[in-house]
């Protein structure tokens, strides 16, 4: 959805909504497509696009012949365009929008599904093994797990009414909102847990209208610093699946590093060497291959694979009804804050990486009523917040594959993992040193991206590097020094600890100060100077 206002905004301002990557041809993704030329044309993914014309210029319409008596030429009337039949042909859809064969959307959507697995896996993982659930709860906790993060995909990518950008991107369970989620059961108990979930995506749809007021004060320099820092904690996050918890039993073994490295490796060489398709296969095929060193070396137990039903089907308020306790709830109410701030780059670089210009006002409201109506219905089905997720921007751009529809895919395919219960067996039995390993690829891609959206900040202003370099050291404080926020009370440290949320908060706020305060304050001082020396 592009804006009616094209000016280019000054340095540190908020860019008029709508720039997005498409106005940057040397920042377009590998399958931006070329102008249109007279012949026909396929994009990255194969598809034909409509031909633009086959004439010679803008006359393209047969002239009206001098009529030799014989009747053949009387029936043809002289034209009175310039352009012919091909002229009212409706332009080609975008990438994003354009419908591809169901067998390459279906692989596509494969790839994405088995990278983005391993998240709600060892989150509801993660649950059980903190608040002792037992064998049953969990399995039921893990196909509600897969059926949100399907729902969620299909809300964002499709974007019915008012909910969704209708931009290439999934939903997953885990990060922050997890730990907040454990502490409240810790505390309260399980019912208030889910009440809390409820409550926080109720707050969501109240607060949205004000901060979509405040998009104003998220910039481009702004927005790059935030996704420069969401990209350096998921790397840390998909390096800490290779190499395990420093100071827990085993960490950094050398099988389980040989194998995200070799993973690492096969993704390299599968894009290296091959083309078309299989190049754009590459983190897919890096992944099996991993998995396959890995069974050949004995690393995988296919013991959790084997046996239990075939259908599982998620239950409705599995800790019973939920509890709404309006003070229990408060801490991640106050996170849902930073959720929508880093809901907000999500988009803009989801935007970015597929070259679609959107309008910020309109569209990050979008993407998080789609967070919060399906983090609504998980928590009656006893699930942590459910958030947009970045894991899947880096495979868009290492592919090239910008269509929609195959998240829609992964989301149609996460449902049914969810209602097939040897599927998530088998996911469940790839080694986290081989999800590791395209993790970090990937998320090292979205680092990529805020750099580039940093080097359209007007960086040679020295105002704009001073705020970029205080934001990135706050923000990336937490993530480099883990635990440098323990001494402060639980709910502080929380917020202190989300490295995205104070990073994009300190750098919104210096924006304000040096560009819009400053230069206020400056202007008065000026004027009042003048009028003294008159």
């Amino acid at each position: 959805m592009s804006s009616p206002h094209q000016s280019r905004p000054g340095a540190g301002h908020p860019p008029a909504p709508g720039r997005g990557a498409a106005t940057h041809p040397a920042d377009r993704p590998t399958d931006t497509a070329d102008p249109p030329t007279a012949d026909a044309r396929t994009d990255v993914d194969g598809a034909a696009l409509p031909t633009v014309g086959t004439g010679t210029g803008t006359n393209e319409a047969v002239p009206p012949t001098a009529r030799t008596g014989t009747g053949v030429n009387d029936a043809v009337p002289p034209t009175s365009d310039t352009g012919g039949a091909h002229q009212h042909e409706p332009p080609p859809p975008h990438p994003v929008d354009a419908k591809r064969p169901l067998g390459r959307i279906l692989l596509f959507g494969i790839q994405h599904v088995l990278v983005m697995a391993a998240t709600p896996i060892s989150a509801i993982f993660l649950m059980s093994a903190t608040l002792r659930l037992d064998a049953g709860l969990t399995v039921d906790l893990l196909s509600a797990a897969f059926v949100l993060s399907g729902v969620g995909s299909l809300i964002q990518s499709l974007g019915p009414w008012k909910f969704g950008p209708r931009l290439p991107l999934v939903m997953l369970p885990g990060g922050a909102p997890l730990v907040l989620f454990l502490a409240i059961a810790e505390q309260h108990g399980l019912p208030t847990a889910a009440g809390a979930v409820v409550l926080t995506a109720v707050f969501s749809f109240v607060v949205l209208p004000v901060f979509s007021r405040l998009l104003a004060f998220f910039p481009t320099l702004v927005i790059g610093t935030m996704i420069v820092i969401v990209g350096v904690n998921l790397v840390k996050v998909g390096a800490v699946l290779v190499t395990g918890t420093p100071g827990s039993p085993g960490f950094a073994d050398p099988v389980n590093l040989g194998l995200g490295m070799a993973t690492i490796g096969f993704t390299v060489a599968f894009y290296l060497f091959f083309s078309g398709i299989l190049r754009q296969l590459a983190v897919m095929l890096g992944l099996l291959a991993g998995t396959a060193l890995a069974a050949v070396t004995g690393a995988i137990d296919f013991g959790g694979a084997a046996g239990g039903a075939l259908v599982n089907v998620p239950q409705p308020m599995p800790f019973g009804s939920p509890e709404f306790n309006v003070l229990a709830a408060l801490p991640l109410m106050l996170y849902s804050l930073a959720s929508m701030a880093e809901a907000t780059g999500q988009t803009v670089i989801n935007a970015e990486a597929v070259g679609k210009e959107i309008d910020r006002r309109t569209d990050v409201p979008k993407t998080i009523r789609g967070d919060a109506l399906t983090s609504l219905f998980g928590g009656f089905f006893g699930l942590p917040l459910m958030v947009t997720s970045g894991e899947n921007i880096g495979i868009v751009r290492v592919t090239g594959v910008r269509s929609r529809f195959v998240t829609a895919a992964s989301g149609v395919l996460l449902i049914v993992i969810g209602f097939l219960a040897p599927v998530t067996r088998a996911i469940s039995v790839i080694p986290s040193a081989v999800v590791g390993g395209t993790a970090i690829v990937v998320f090292a891609v979205i680092t990529v991206l805020g750099i580039q959206l940093l080097g359209r900040s007007d960086l040679d202003r020295h105002t704009n590097t001073f705020v970029c370099a205080v934001a990135l050291g706050i923000g990336l404080l937490p993530i480099l020094v883990p635990g440098v926020y323990d001494g402060f009370p639980p709910n502080v440290r929380i917020l202190l600890e989300s490295g995205v949320a104070v990073g994009a908060f300190v750098a919104a706020v210096l924006n304000v100060l040096f560009h819009h305060v400053r230069p206020g304050i400056v202007a008065r001082l000026t004027t009042a100077r003048t009028e003294s020396d008159r």
